[in-house]
């Protein structure tokens, strides 16, 4: 056990140390933002009075559950891969406590070490676990889910346990990839194709926000390729070709993979990027996975979420500035994870209609694309300078977001006297 005075030590968006009770603070809230089995329940009823007076289905952002979720021996099965941060966190607290899902998570946490705390992720893991209960039915592996052996023990697990697999959610942003099939490691980069790319970027001059411009060459065809193989389709479609395999498919099974569009400003570097073509293969895989699973009642869909301060997304040029101006925008109506991944559940379980676009994405961004809100967010956009930015985008909003990712500027916390930092993973997975 070791308890320490620690310090954040962050370099812009970036953080050196994350601080554990604040991890678990951010979980405690995400807890509290999931509605539980009753509310979903009532919420369920509601929308299906709605449908049968004419209303039709609703679009909010509860969860909802089918009948008795939470309760017995048939609780619904889950595979969530990319269990510790942003969306697959969210989806991951939702399964728990909407639904009571047994099943498994998996995330790839760094452990403490003498100069550094263990990873956010692996502190919120722990959270996480601790709220469920250990009767929850539901574990969690630290691993490499690219890796065959993550594959083989994920899948081994599960099948001893439970022989089947209702739901795989996948969730998944890293930087690099090893083919498990040759060896060759893929390194994704954050380029535009094509040409050059120059815009506005969100930046700090110590706690003063700023806005700078930041240029980027376009990548080469290896560069892209290279993306593709790691933030695109090519490892979900082995888990679920795994899961085939073993039998643990059956009627009903639905999975999906974790998406984003937005808006035209942040185009030209992300969905007509390297990312855009990433995301582009995840689609045309999900594509192909649906035709694979039809004919044993599956679906595979993607599912174009709305903008969020995720690990993932501060690293993407211009997705601060944006993101703090669709902020000051909404206000309130701004949706968080737990919003967005109470009502992907509720469609994913059938308590709600799936919400298919043209190209059979299931679309939870409505509330960021609205033309109204664009047009605010394009007219700040254009106006944003060092001058005025702290007027235009909510900026303080953002960096405490920021913050939280990694335990820190969470309210309620204490940061001033020392803390344990040595928590053992859940399950000892």
């Amino acid at each position: 056990m070791t308890v320490r005075e620690i310090k954040p030590g962050n370099r812009g968006f970036l953080y050196v140390n994350c601080h554990p009770q604040g991890c678990a603070d951010v979980v405690d809230d995400l807890w509290r933002r999931t509605p539980g089995p009753v509310a979903a329940a009532e919420e369920a009823a509601a929308e299906e009075a709605a449908a049968e007076t004419g209303a039709g289905a609703g679009t909010g952002s509860g969860a909802g559950s089918g009948a008795g979720a939470g309760t017995g021996s048939e609780r619904p099965v889950a595979l969530i891969i990319g269990s510790s941060a942003g969306y697959g966190l969210a989806a991951t607290v939702g399964a728990l406590r909407t639904y009571g899902m047994r099943g498994l998570g998996i995330a790839f946490e760094a452990p403490e070490t003498e100069r550094r705390t263990a990873s956010a992720g692996w502190y919120r893991t722990a959270r996480v676990a601790e709220l469920a209960g250990a009767g929850s039915g539901f574990a969690f592996l630290n691993a490499d889910a690219f890796s065959a052996g993550a594959k083989q023990r994920a899948l081994d697990h599960l099948a001893e346990r439970y022989g089947r697999v209702d739901h795989v959610l996948y969730s998944v942003a890293a930087p690099r990839r090893t083919d498990p099939a040759t060896g060759e490691v893929h390194h994704s980069v954050i380029k535009p194709l094509g040409s050059a790319y120059r815009a506005k970027t969100l930046q700090y001059e110590g706690d003063t926000p700023t806005v700078g411009a930041l240029e980027l060459e376009p990548a080469t065809e290896a560069e892209r390729a290279a993306t593709e193989q790691v933030m695109g389709g090519a490892d979900w479609e082995l888990w679920i070709e795994a899961l085939l395999e073993r039998g643990l498919v059956g009627e009903g099974f639905r999975t999906a993979a974790l998406s984003y569009v937005g808006s035209e400003l942040t185009a030209p570097i992300y969905r007509a990027g390297t990312i855009g073509a990433a995301k582009q293969h995840l689609e045309d895989t999900a594509r192909r996975l649906h035709a694979r699973l039809a004919p044993l009642g599956g679906q595979a869909h993607t599912v174009v979420a709305g903008a969020a301060v995720t690990q993932a997304s501060t690293a993407i040029p211009s997705i601060a500035l944006y993101t703090g101006l669709l902020r000051a925008v909404l206000g309130d109506g701004f949706r968080s994870t737990a919003d967005q991944a109470a009502d992907l559940w509720r469609q994913l379980t059938g308590a709600a209609p799936l919400r298919l676009d043209a190209e059979q994405r299931v679309r939870l961004d409505g509330w960021e694309l609205d033309p109204k809100v664009q047009e605010e967010v394009h007219a700040r956009w254009a106006a944003a300078d060092p001058g005025s930015v702290a007027g235009l985008a909510d900026t303080e909003w953002f960096r405490a977001e920021v913050g939280r990712l990694y335990g820190w500027h969470v309210p309620g916390t204490d940061y001033t006297t020392p803390v344990e930092t040595t928590v053992p993973w859940p399950n000892g997975s």
